[in-house]
């Protein structure tokens, strides 16, 4: 039986969700972005990552082992990891036992320890034992996907790095900045949207805005700053999400 063509639109807007609006030109959309980077810069003037480190070399262990683990935990594991083992050629000549042990609590730290120490002997054999500046070196190390290489380019480097992490992700589709969920596709259409200069703060304060108001359950739309320019996508009235 065919559905009438009324009826058929008022049952696609329906499964569309709350979230539902007119598609925008490209135009609209940086325009929306622009807004949008601008409400969190007025609430989150300082953005830079919550782990704490002093070099190069420093922020690339502390961002691999804040894989599946948080800011917090890593920033107290990384001073006596540090302190015993301080640099690059210190962690290629440390027992594995011994970076297993400093790293413990951080979780899958086996595999962390093997990643730093073979990270360390790369960087000594490919790049004169200096963490390399450019994402396509810093991808080729142990353990660094485009995640941790932007974290260095734009907080060691100061280069434009966008970090897609899981709360930039979850943000992204929820503000209908990209249709994507994997990480490289999420940061070439938010690359697209804002200017390079953009790129590392509009990410930090995305992250933040995920921890602290725009969680994945539970979003606090009714105190966001963001809510004239969100759609909501994927939140329910009530202010559930719906995934």
């Amino acid at each position: 039986m065919r559905i009438p063509k009324t009826k058929q639109t008022k049952q696609s807007r329906a499964r569309a969700g709350p979230g539902a609006r007119q598609p925008e030109s490209r135009d609209e959309l940086a325009a929306r972005a622009a807004r949008l980077a601008t409400r969190l810069a007025n609430v989150y003037p300082e953005a830079r990552i919550s782990l704490n480190f002093e070099t190069p070399w420093q922020c690339l262990v502390a961002t691999i082992l804040s894989a599946q683990c948080t800011d917090e935990r890593v920033n107290r594991v990384t001073p006596d990891l540090f302190r015993e083992i301080p640099d690059i050629a210190a962690m290629t000549a440390a027992p594995i036992e011994q970076i297993q042990r400093l790293i413990l609590t951080t979780g899958f730290f086996r595999q962390k320890a093997k990643s730093l120490q073979t990270t360390a002997r790369q960087i000594i054999e490919r790049f004169g034992g200096e963490v390399p500046s450019r994402m396509e070196d810093l991808v080729t190390l142990t353990g660094v996907g485009r995640k941790t290489a932007n974290v260095l380019l734009g907080h060691v480097f100061g280069q434009p790095g966008l970090v897609v992490d899981t709360h930039v992700r979850r943000l992204a589709r929820r503000l209908g900045l990209t249709r994507e969920s994997d990480p490289d596709k999420i940061e070439l259409d938010l690359q697209k949207l804002l200017p390079p200069s953009e790129w590392t703060p509009f990410s930090m304060r995305l992250i933040l805005h995920g921890r602290q108001v725009c969680s994945a359950r539970g979003p606090r739309c009714e105190e966001c700053t963001l809510g004239p320019d969100c759609p909501k996508i994927g939140v329910r009235a009530s202010g559930g999400a719906t995934s």
